[in-house]
């Protein structure tokens, strides 16, 4: 094995860099494009709506209601869902802050539950420990295209009459046990902006199959659509002004590119389902790294991987350093390989100290009555607490060429089994890894 690039050697990894373009832009995307923009429609509402009954049909679902981001979705999802003031919802802490802010303008409060150190999800093992009578709703992230346990979370929100949103920005297509995600909860919420697996541009996606939520979600802020969406009778007479004075409407550039998406993502995502299961195919029985997928033949699949991580055991690899591992990728030309993941959220002041809206307490309270409600810090968290040193980000192949796939997985078994070459001066891990959004992780020493 040649010398390690970080000490001097040759770089492992050559070419490749096309296996990463990101989204595909075809020559029908830029006619679509152009159409809207030549008849002057780009608020309207035509193509939008042809591309949400285009998406409910491909997620088999009655409803979807386009949004102007995902962050929207969301927020229209948990107000289609009756949460409001001092209503409480549980959310993984290690998320996107998206998943579940949204709540505090509603008047609510979140209550973080731990994930599981193997699939990255909420652990439903620690849900019943965060439900109170003021819990309304779960919030459930596929994170990285990882479905959660749907099954024994739906077991618990039956048992305790709560309602379950699937925030589904990260695993557009993804199959639990051979069923779709976003298919199972009360709704669900997808992100559609240009780095997802699935990108229209900016844009997002509420899914139900339940008219209430739907039409709920249509009163609150998507005010155009009133006279002619509103069929119940107690929402229909509130038509005309967006309940939440939101303004959340999609632009008909992003759904003309949604609809073409939504006829070549089958086969985009079919692509870069087998690149990615051949990178760690290749990386099989390394020391030190482990994949972040689902046991093949579990009906479990990853959707279009986004945001791809890897396990990282340092005890394998004599304490060496996620950080200095991944420093040790980078030399080798695996550019985008950083340590760490979203940084747990009940550590950021937004969930406990900061008083938004100036009501002379942390808004977080708001939900509970100015009473404090810890979701239990490291104490009960210890999973979303400490993952940082133990994930780390993967090349995301979105083309399937082995040869090329073959040099990265090269580089990595390069470092992983050369890592005591690496532990003299390795200096560990900074105060700091990952960061509040998966496109910006950060390392702060």
């Amino acid at each position: 094995m040649s010398k390690l690039a970080f000490l001097g050697g040759p770089k492992a990894v050559s070419a490749g860099k096309d296996l990463f373009t990101w989204p595909v832009v075809t020559p029908a995307m830029e006619q679509a494009v152009l159409e809207v923009l030549r008849k002057g429609r780009i608020s309207d509402l035509d193509i939008t709506v042809q591309f949400e009954k285009e998406f409910a049909d491909w997620l088999g679902v009655e409803h979807a209601l386009a949004h102007n981001t995902g962050t929207a979705a969301v927020h229209c999802a948990l107000f289609g869902l009756g949460i409001g003031r001092g209503d409480e919802i549980i959310c993984p802490s290690m998320t996107y802050w998206a998943s579940c802010a949204p709540v505090l303008s509603l008047g609510g409060t979140v209550v973080f539950a731990d994930i599981d150190p193997t699939s990255l999800c909420i652990d439903p093992r620690d849900i019943e420990r965060c439900i109170t009578e003021r819990t309304r709703a779960i919030v459930v992230v596929h994170y990285s295209g990882m479905p959660a346990d749907m099954e024994a979370i739906l077991s618990i929100a039956g048992k305790h009459g709560l309602a379950v949103l699937e925030d589904c920005s990260h695993s557009h297509g993804s199959l639990y046990k051979d069923k779709m995600t976003g298919t199972f909860g009360d709704a669900a919420a997808f992100s559609l902006m240009s780095a997802k697996s699935m990108p229209i541009g900016e844009g997002g996606m509420l899914a139900t199959n339940d008219r209430r939520i739907y039409e709920r979600a249509i009163a609150f802020a998507h005010y155009a659509r009133h006279s002619d969406f509103l069929t119940i009778p107690e929402i229909k007479a509130g038509a005309g002004v967006p309940w939440g004075a939101y303004k959340y409407r999609l632009n008909q550039l992003c759904s003309a590119i949604g609809r073409e998406q939504l006829k070549n993502y089958g086969q985009q995502m079919a692509e870069i389902d087998r690149a990615m299961n051949c990178f760690w195919d290749l990386l099989d029985g390394v020391p030190g790294i482990r994949p972040h997928r689902p046991p093949k033949d579990s009906g479990l699949t990853m959707g279009g991987w986004y945001n791809p991580l890897g396990h990282y055991l340092s005890e394998e690899l004599g304490g060496l350093s996620i950080t200095r591992f991944c420093e040790a990728l980078r030399a080798e030309g695996v550019d985008d390989c950083r340590p760490g993941c979203n940084l747990a959220l009940h550590t950021h002041p937004l969930f406990s100290d900061l008083d938004v809206y100036n009501d002379g307490r942390p808004t977080c309270l708001t939900g509970s009555g100015g009473k404090p409600r810890s979701s239990g810090g490291k104490e009960h968290l210890r999973v979303s607490s400490g993952i940082q040193s133990g994930v780390f980000k993967v090349p995301w192949f979105r083309r399937y060429q082995r040869r090329i796939i073959e040099e990265y997985a090269r580089a990595v078994r390069k470092v992983a089994e050369s890592y005591a070459e690496l532990l003299p001066g390795d200096p560990g891990d900074p105060e700091t890894l990952g960061g509040w959004g998966t496109s910006s992780l950060t390392v702060t020493r």
